[in-house]
């Protein structure tokens, strides 16, 4: 807490202080002109700067219990005028009622902020649950057109992209309410693995791209939806900028490691990927990149409490890890 030192109240009072010593020269120099006796000039001096000297301090320790206090309101959690030392002051009452117009100001806006808020979060979620009817509906349509297989396999893929945006914008929604619905318990990461990859099947034969995956047998901490959620992202990545070669899913130590052959990151890009709608080179050049994938894979982790990095060089591959600080059972 900062404190009010005597030079800053002089500081504050110079203009006075001043005033003061050109009086009292003032005073000295016509006791001087009558011919009144040093000693007794010396004396009245004297006499009137010790009175000088008690007034000044008497007013600067009420002047620092009231700084005092103004630093105690600014650092409270909760700020309200009640608090605020009385004054006599004129100029400072009328500086207080301005601060009270304004905290008024101040509250009746959060207050419209947080309606605002609720009410946009209100509407998304109930649009993202309402557009799942449609896909669901279009799915079915598509498996029973008699179209050929390429085309249908065209359009189911097109259908994908969109139920996955749609439920990144969900996922996206729930990590930014106060609340989330995390659930924490010893989960095989084999299960989650597993039900990620079936996701994205139809991906890896589409665009033959190979899986090196055998399993890895570990038992984990954590909330199995959101982990599942931020598998299927990485994968997602990893498909999207991997034209030919093959995505390993591997464990090494205490980390799940999701690692592919594809285009890399760019050095100066890597420190930012996980940034809001940062897209960078590559999400620049691949136009439908939306750069929240990252950024959402990264926010879940830290709420899940697990470890997050990224190694990545440009025309070998990216490397992801995923560490677990719970000890495996």
């Amino acid at each position: 807490m900062r404190k009010m030192s005597f030079f800053n109240y002089v500081k504050v009072h110079i203009r006075w202080l001043f005033a003061v010593l050109f009086c009292g020269m003032i005073m000295t120099a016509i006791m001087i002109l009558n011919h009144i006796p040093n000693q007794e000039i010396f004396y009245g001096m004297l006499l009137c700067i010790i009175l000088w000297l008690c007034i000044a301090v008497f007013d600067f320790l009420r002047y620092r219990r009231r700084y005092q206090k103004l630093l105690e309101l600014e650092a409270s959690v909760t700020f309200s005028l009640q608090g605020m030392p009385e004054s006599r002051e004129p100029v400072e009452l009328q500086y207080q009622e301005l601060l009270q117009k304004l905290l008024e100001d101040k509250q009746q806006l959060e207050q419209r902020m947080l309606q605002r808020e609720h009410d946009w979060v209100e509407y998304y979620t109930m649009w993202v649950h309402q557009i799942k009817t449609p896909i669901a509906a279009l799915k079915l349509l598509l498996e029973e057109k008699s179209e050929t297989e390429a085309e249908c396999r065209e359009e189911q893929q097109e259908l994908f992209r969109i139920e996955q945006y749609v439920e990144m914008a969900l996922q996206y929604m729930r990590l930014g309410s106060e609340t989330t619905d995390f659930v924490f318990r010893h989960v095989e990461l084999d299960d989650v693995i597993r039900e990620a990859v079936r996701k994205y099947a139809r991906t890896f034969i589409r665009k033959k791209i190979s899986l090196n995956y055998d399993g890895v047998e570990k038992e984990v901490l954590t909330d199995e939806k959101w982990l599942g959620f931020v598998i299927e992202q990485l994968l997602s990545n990893a498909l999207k900028y991997t034209p030919k070669g093959s995505i390993s899913i591997y464990w090494e130590v205490d980390c799940l490691v999701i690692a592919d052959t594809g285009i890399g990151i760019r050095k100066e890009d890597l420190p930012r990927v996980c940034e809001m709608g940062y897209t960078g080179y590559n999400g620049h050049a691949d136009k439908r990149s939306t750069g929240i994938g990252l950024y959402l894979c990264s926010r879940t982790l830290k709420k899940l409490g697990h470890g997050f990095s990224i190694t990545s060089e440009e025309g070998c591959g990216t490397r992801v890890t995923i560490r677990f600080y719970d000890k495996e059972r």
